[in-house]
């Protein structure tokens, strides 16, 4: 209970910024707004449940080829594939939860009230009906939800542009859009690679005040989110684009 509203530490961040909607969405008319962006998970709660079973899932086809081990199932009609399945929604709420709070104090703090919310998971597993009529288990890792006419959020770095956009529902990606632009270099070889100076500068280019926030996470270290977009601009309609200006992440190690 002491995680919730608190974002975790890599790639997780909150981020004051603007947003420059294109078309009309629910009550709001094209146009600029103040937004919050935020990328958190169950802080850890999802890992150690995914951990848990995947160990128990190994144990149970110890006849499987060391190459495939990490594939190992479990049925879901069994009684640990049912607990695996209710503790991974589980880990979903909280998530969910995780990020409510984490919207309400920073509104609260500064006076203001949300008048539109798009919030969408990714490294999740939902229950859907393919085009075809299978019922399958579709898991989105570094992937996101885009059905017809569904909300989602495909967030830059801590220096560039984020888009709401609205799924196109097609088929031949399961229906899934990219969750972010993508790591464009390693931790380790950010950390090697890019220096203070030059990060700072990318950001001060860009009009972005930076709190806290590893070496690792510099934006040089990601793929251009523009040309991530234009790629999938098949799977999903932009809706709006959000332009970071503070942005709020865990630092070095050690640091608070």
């Amino acid at each position: 209970m002491r995680q919730l509203g608190t974002s975790g530490t890599g790639n997780h961040f909150v981020e004051w910024g603007t947003f420059r909607l294109y078309e009309p969405l629910s009550e709001l008319q094209p146009g600029e707004y103040l937004a919050l962006l935020s990328h958190s998970g169950s802080r850890s709660i999802g890992y150690k449940i995914a951990d848990r079973y995947s160990r128990l899932a190994m144990e149970k086809h110890p006849g499987l080829d060391k190459g495939i081990c990490q594939l190992a199932w479990l049925p879901l009609d069994s009684e640990e594939g049912q607990e695996y399945w209710l503790s991974m929604e589980l880990a979903g709420k909280f998530a969910s939860a995780n990020h409510y709070i984490i919207h309400h104090r920073v509104a609260a703090a500064v006076g203001l009230k949300e008048v539109l919310v798009v919030e969408n998971h990714h490294n999740f597993a939902w229950k859907e009906k393919l085009s075809n009529g299978q019922d399958v288990i579709v898991h989105r890792k570094g992937a996101t939800p885009a059905g017809t006419g569904v909300l989602g959020v495909i967030p830059g770095s801590m220096g560039d542009a984020g888009y709401v956009v609205r799924g196109r529902g097609v088929s031949e990606s399961l229906e899934s859009a990219s969750h972010g632009a993508g790591r464009l270099m390693s931790r380790k070889a950010a950390l090697n690679s890019i220096s203070k100076s030059t990060r700072d500068e990318y950001l001060r280019e860009r009009g972005v005040t930076l709190l806290g926030g590893g070496m690792d996470e510099s934006p040089q270290a990601y793929k251009p989110i523009d040309s991530i977009i234009s790629a999938q601009r098949d799977l999903v309609d932009v809706m709006g684009k959000f332009m970071p200006r503070i942005v709020r992440m865990a630092g070095e190690p050690g640091e608070f």
